[in-house]
């Protein structure tokens, strides 16, 4: 049995456009995993993974 292997991206949010943000790397099967603090208060940065294709 082999063990799912991930890619990861990290993308720059916008507090305006998080939905339509998340919703667009959601169509391409990222799955969000995490969201920090950006460098200033209008930016946040997400962490997405998604399986390998084998």
């Amino acid at each position: 049995m082999n063990a799912t292997r991930w890619e990861y991206l990290t993308v720059p949010l916008l507090i305006h456009a998080t939905k339509q943000i998340l919703d667009n790397y959601g169509s391409e099967g990222w799955e969000l995993v995490q969201v920090v603090p950006g460098p200033n208060p209008e930016n946040l940065v997400a962490y997405l993974k998604r399986p390998l294709d084998a």
